[in-house]
C-alpha cells in the first residue's frame, strides 16, 4: 500500500526546477492536504490498541523502582477487548458481548494499579516460578535441597513473596499482540537460576485470547507459570458462579490434603462430585460432605486433564442467561479449578467487595508439588532447553 507520506516525497521530487509560480503554489497547496490526511490516518495497530477509557488508563499509570507501569489494549473487529497491565503481567479486563451483543467484563479485578500493588488473591496475574503449591516450602534437585518462602501455611504458594505477580514486566506491543518479559534473577525467592520469562497475550478475530508462555534458565530449575485470572461469565461479579455450567475433560484429578497439597494419588472422577466429563453447574455437588471439598471449602483441585489433539477444548463453561461461552485449550497437563473459595469481601473493584465463589479460576498448569512427588510429570528446566506453553480462552456467545 502506497502511504500519503510516500505520495509527498513523490510530489516533492517530481517538481521541476524551472517551474512557474503558479504550479508551485498549487503543488504547495496539494503537499498541505495530503500531510493533513495523513495527520488524520490512525494505522490499524493504534485502532487495535486504543484504550477503552482515558481515565483508566491513569488510573493504572505509575512508575515503580524508576519502571514505567502502563496499561494496554488489545481489540478486534468482533466487539473483543483486553486491557493488560505490565504489572505481573496482569490481565486487568476482558470485555466480550452477550448473546444480545451487549459488552460484558468478565473478569474480576481492580479500579486502579494501587489494588494489584496490595491486593492477595491474584487477580488476573502470571503467577510463578513455581505456580501453585509446594509442600513444606522445599525441594531437591540434583541432589541439593532449596527453601523457598512459607507463605501459605507451612507451604510455598505461586512463587513466593514478592514474585513476578508483583514485579515490573518490558513490554513491546505489537499488531495484534503485547509481549512483556521478565527476569527473575538466580536465588529469586530461593529458586535457582537466572530465568528468562516471556508471556505474549494475542487477541485473535475469533475472539480467542492466546497466551505464549516461554523460558530459559542458565541453572537447572524447577518452573510452573500459570495466569490466575478469576471468570464470571454474567459481566456482574455480584453474582456467584454457581449456576455456570461446565465440562472438564479429565477423567482423573489429583486428591489432597488439608494443606492442599496432593496426595500423590491420581483418583478418578467417576461417582465423585468432581466429576466434570459432562455439563453440570458448578454449585450442584459443590456444598457436599466430601472430603475433598471440605479441605478446599470447595473446588481447588487439579484436574489430569485427558490428551487431546488440540483442536477440541479441555474445558467448557456455559452461563444461560447472558448466553456466553467460554472454552479452554492448553499444551499443559493439568488444570487447576478454583470456585473463588477464599473471596471473603476483603478485595473490592468494579464497585462490589468480592464475595464468595463470585468467580472462577481455570488455571491451565503443571501438577502441584511435582518437584517433591516424582510419579508426577516433571518440571524441571535445564540450560539450554526452553520450555514453552500454550493457553487460549475462547468466548462467543449462544442463543
Amino acid at each position: 500500500m502506497v502511504s500519503f507520506q510516500n505520495i509527498i516525497l513523490q510530489v516533492q521530487v517530481m517538481v521541476p526546477v524551472n517551474i512557474n509560480h503558479r504550479m508551485k503554489k498549487l503543488l504547495a497547496l496539494i503537499q498541505v492536504v495530503l500531510a493533513s490526511l495523513t495527520a488524520c490516518v490512525v494505522p490499524p495497530s493504534h485502532r487495535a490498541h486504543a484504550p477503552l477509557d482515558e481515565d483508566r488508563v491513569g488510573a493504572f499509570a505509575d512508575t515503580v523502582n524508576g519502571k514505567a507501569v502502563k496499561l494496554y489494549t488489545l481489540r478486534n473487529k468482533s466487539g473483543m477487548a483486553v486491557e493488560i497491565s505490565n504489572y505481573g503481567a496482569t490481565l486487568v479486563s476482558i470485555h466480550v458481548p452477550d448473546k444480545d451483543g451487549n459488552d460484558g467484563n468478565v473478569l474480576l479485578g481492580y479500579d486502579s494499579i494501587q489494588g494489584f500493588y496490595n491486593g492477595k488473591s491474584y487477580f488476573g496475574c502470571v503467577v510463578g516460578r513455581y505456580a501453585n503449591r509446594i509442600a513444606k516450602a522445599s525441594f531437591k534437585l540434583e541432589g541439593k535441597e532449596y527453601h523457598v518462602p512459607q507463605n501459605d501455611g507451612l507451604n510455598s504458594l505461586h512463587g513466593g513473596i514478592n514474585s513476578i505477580d508483583k514485579q515490573v514486566w518490558d513490554v513491546r506491543v505489537m499488531n495484534d499482540a503485547i509481549r512483556l518479559t521478565t527476569v527473575s534473577k538466580d536465588g529469586d525467592n530461593g529458586y535457582p537460576g537466572n530465568l528468562k520469562l516471556t508471556v505474549v497475550y494475542s487477541l485473535r478475530t475469533d475472539n480467542s485470547l492466546v497466551i505464549d508462555y516461554t523460558a530459559v534458565t542458565d541453572k537447572p530449575t524447577v518452573l510452573n507459570i500459570s495466569n490466575h485470572a478469576y471468570f464470571n461469565l454474567t459481566g456482574d461479579p455480584s453474582k456467584t458462579i454457581l449456576d455456570h455450567e461446565i465440562k472438564i475433560n479429565a477423567d482423573a484429578f489429583t486428591p489432597v490434603d488439608s494443606t492442599l497439597i496432593p496426595t500423590g494419588e491420581l483418583k478418578k472422577v467417576s461417582g465423585t462430585p468432581f466429576d466434570f466429563t459432562q455439563f453440570k453447574k458448578i454449585g450442584k455437588d459443590i456444598d457436599q460432605q466430601d472430603q475433598q471439598l471440605i479441605f478446599g471449602k470447595g473446588y481447588d483441585h487439579n484436574f489430569v486433564l485427558n490428551k487431546t489433539t488440540g483442536t477440541l477444548p479441555v474445558v467448557e463453561v456455559m452461563e444461560k442467561t447472558s448466553g456466553r461461552k467460554m472454552e479452554v485449550f492448553t499444551t499443559q497437563p493439568g488444570v487447576q479449578f478454583y470456585t473463588g473459595n477464599f473471596l471473603n469481601g476483603t478485595e473490592v473493584g468494579r464497585g462490589v467487595a468480592y464475595q464468595q465463589r463470585t468467580g472462577f479460576c481455570l488455571e491451565t498448569q503443571q501438577f502441584p508439588d511435582a518437584p517433591n512427588q516424582t510419579a508426577f510429570p516433571s518440571t524441571v528446566l535445564k540450560p539450554g532447553e526452553t520450555w514453552k506453553s500454550q493457553t487460549t480462552y475462547k468466548f462467543s456467545s449462544v442463543k
